[in-house]
């Protein structure tokens, strides 16, 4: 369905039309007056319309047809307004009002009604087959103008209504992409604060207790050199889980032949830093059991106080980073016109994608040295996101995807392949038609791939596809010099 087609949306006549008095001519002619696309017709004219068409009335909340029942009628509001909607999602996609034509037009290709259509409230019209659109263009002339004029408003509007539903679709995802993203590092900062604050009264409580010792300063220098120690050999020795069980098990018998009480709630802490019993045995020289327990406690309630601090700080690093990539996917505060560094333009998007790429393959062959170019950086950031989500709803987020960047004589070339089924020949000619889709009715507006045609075209590219089954290429080229693009 075409944007034309789906603009006209037809009022029929129902046999269950309840039954009225006819409306006097005059009353009826004088109404015709009023509908601003008939301005200028002669009386005799504005009798004709008013003489061959059908009058009609209908309630408020009546139905009056349903999406795909043939479309047969020419419809003149004379009063009153119609709701049209589509099923998926009750989009309003048209409201006809008192004073407009509607329905099947001269010259329309309209076949079946795009919505379903209500009636806001009492409607009084009149309607023509399409049968009498020859004789009405004879005896009206200039029917034939106004109603083309009539027919390109409604697809001025259409569009406007279908890029807009487009646009908000497309919101939608990132926003949900974005949720998801900031859900992870949000949830980690959370949990690391809410245990950091019960951590920093252990840890207050375990150097009062370490306080109490009244060790003197030999003792507690030498403490803090082993404690020093141990935080270099941890750095140097990333955790291993194999070798950390093993050495937890190790420490639990340790401690135990030292007589530390509790030992479970440090052995964690000791293992993931790296610390064995061959590590405890210099500090067992110095200190006896209860104050080894003390002195151990506190260094490993500091050791997850320090964790807990740390995984924040990764937390809301990894938020700030977020923020930046959305910022840098609009080019928020920046001119309309950049010069773009297209890699990074796909990097920017892909981070949008984060959630979607979790089993997802991603092989990059960019080009190195290759030119900046002049172009809308936030609506080329569209284009990347539209073929990358065909590319992740062609493989069920699951598979593989090639993003390529080269120089191609004076266009820089992008390629963006996936090994998904492919797209079937009979269809390749028509993905970039606006409103064409393959996915299942609903959960697409089918302009996805429009709006980046548009936009590679607006850069003075070209976009261009080729797909089997098990490769499928978007390719596209955009001028390096900024001459030859706008």
């Amino acid at each position: 369905m075409d944007a034309s087609t789906a603009a006209d949306l037809a009022i029929p006549i129902s046999e269950s039309t309840p039954e009225f008095l006819p409306t006097p001519l005059p009353a009826i002619v004088e109404a015709l007056r009023k509908v601003a696309a008939l301005n200028g017709l002669t009386e005799a004219e504005y009798e004709w319309l008013a003489t061959r068409g059908e009058e009609v009335r209908y309630p408020a909340g009546a139905a009056l047809f349903r999406d795909g029942d043939p479309a047969t009628k020419m419809s003149i509001l004379l009063k009153g307004e119609v709701h049209v909607r589509r099923q998926q999602g009750g989009m309003a996609l048209f409201v006809a009002r008192s004073g407009q034509l509607t329905g099947v037009l001269p010259f329309s290709r309209m076949k079946t009604h795009g919505g379903s259509g209500v009636a806001a409230s009492d409607l009084w019209g009149l309607q023509y087959d399409r049968a009498i659109f020859p004789e009405m263009l004879q005896a009206i002339p200039s029917m034939g103008q106004r109603c083309v004029s009539v027919l390109l408003d409604r697809v001025r509007e259409m569009t406007r209504l279908e890029q807009q539903a487009e646009k908000l679709n497309a919101l939608g995802k990132l926003a949900g992409n974005l949720a998801h993203e900031l859900n992870n590092p949000a949830s980690a900062a959370q949990r690391a604060a809410s245990g950091l604050i019960e951590e920093l009264r252990t840890y207050g409580h375990q150097k009062y207790l370490l306080g109490g010792l009244c060790l003197d300063r030999g003792h507690l220098n030498r403490i803090r050199q082993w404690r020093v120690r141990m935080e270099e050999q941890a750095q140097q020795q990333p955790a291993n889980a194999v070798t950390q069980a093993e050495r937890e098990d190790r420490l639990q018998r340790w401690l135990r032949d030292h007589s530390v009480e509790q030992p479970w709630q440090i052995v964690p802490d000791l293992a993931e830093l790296g610390i064995g019993p061959e590590n405890l045995d210099e500090l067992a020289e110095l200190l006896g059991g209860e104050h080894l327990e003390i002195v151990l406690s506190q260094f490993a309630s500091s050791a997850r106080t320090e964790r807990m601090a740390q995984a924040m700080l990764d937390s809301t690093t990894r938020i700030f980073h977020l923020i930046g990539a959305i910022k840098d996917y609009s080019w928020m505060d920046q001119a309309p016109i950049q010069e773009i560094d297209i890699p990074q333009s796909l990097e920017t998007t892909l981070a949008m994608l984060q959630s979607r790429l979790e089993n997802v393959r991603l092989e990059r062959r960019y080009e190195p040295d290759l030119p900046r170019i002049s172009a809308y950086g936030s609506e080329l950031n569209q284009v990347w996101m539209a073929l990358l989500e065909n590319a992740l709803d062609a493989l069920g987020d699951k598979g593989c995807i090639l993003l390529s960047v080269r120089l191609a004589g004076e266009y820089v070339a992008t390629e963006i392949w996936d090994d998904g089924p492919g797209i079937p020949p009979e269809v390749q000619a028509r993905i970039f038609e606006p409103f064409f889709t393959t996915r299942a009715p609903g959960s697409a507006l089918g302009l996805g791939l429009d709006t980046a045609q548009r936009i590679v075209r607006q850069h003075r590219g070209y976009i261009h596809v080729q797909s089997e089954p098990g490769s499928t290429c978007f390719e596209v080229r955009l001028p390096v010099e900024p001459l030859q693009a706008y």
